[in-house]
């Protein structure tokens, strides 16, 4: 069953780092049925970020070549 809540990145905010840690902070706008819940970050260890960033690059990749696309165009 699908759900009616959905996130997207926050529109002129940019991902940070923490050289530190390591950590990755996504900040993101959560939504219902497109109407806007509030902000919350995705927050990432780096090596989650690594794998995230694995599995997203293997999907633009092998979806680039004329098949099925994500929509990623807002990000």
């Amino acid at each position: 069953m699908a759900t009616p809540w959905h996130a997207s990145t926050r529109p002129h905010t940019a991902p940070t780092g923490d050289p530190k840690t390591g950590e990755i902070r996504v900040p993101l706008d959560l939504y219902c049925v497109d109407r806007p819940q509030g902000p919350a970050d995705l927050v990432l260890s780096r090596t989650e970020a690594e794998h995230l960033y694995a599995a997203l690059s293997y999907q633009l990749t092998r979806t680039s070549a004329g098949g099925p696309r994500l929509a990623m165009e807002a990000v």
